[in-house]
């Protein structure tokens, strides 16, 4: 299964991220959407699994604050913000945050731990990024994906 992660798109969706996860069988994105055309966009090209962001403002109150998923057999925690994740996490196979805009990579045990970066407007001077996952023979192997300057 082939899984796009994004977060922190800020009213965005650039070209190249559509692109990035054309062939996605879901999309998973970590807040700060702030519209909900971003979200129909997204829907065009896979299911979309979203939490809301600290920018989610009114229109986003059906958006939950965190969400636990399962997706190909792995277990998913999303939230925006990594300080609001609940103290014990080991029983996840997948943990995706953001809020950073800072891409992150992290093993620990049997848990991965994935900030995709930001994908929307360029902030704080830091590189436009996504991930995408693909679930394979019970790994899940990420692959950072830059967008152009």
């Amino acid at each position: 299964m082939r899984i796009g992660i994004l977060s922190d798109t800020h009213g965005l969706l650039r070209p190249e991220v559509t692109e990035a996860l054309a062939g996605c069988e879901a999309i998973l994105h970590a807040g700060d959407i702030n519209k909900q055309s971003i979200l129909d966009n997204l829907n065009d090209i896979a299911p979309v699994y979203m939490v809301r962001g600290n920018n989610d403002k009114e229109w986003a109150e059906y958006i939950p604050w965190f969400l636990e998923i399962k997706l190909a057999g792995k277990r998913i925690y999303i939230t925006h913000r990594k300080a609001d994740m609940p103290k014990d996490i080991s029983g996840y196979d997948l943990v995706v945050y953001g809020h950073s805009h800072k891409y992150a990579f992290r093993k620990d045990g049997n848990t991965i731990f994935l900030n995709p970066g930001s994908c929307g407007p360029r902030r704080y001077g830091q590189e436009i990024t996504l991930a995408i996952a693909e679930i394979e023979d019970d790994r899940i192997l990420v692959r950072k994906v830059e967008i152009g300057s």
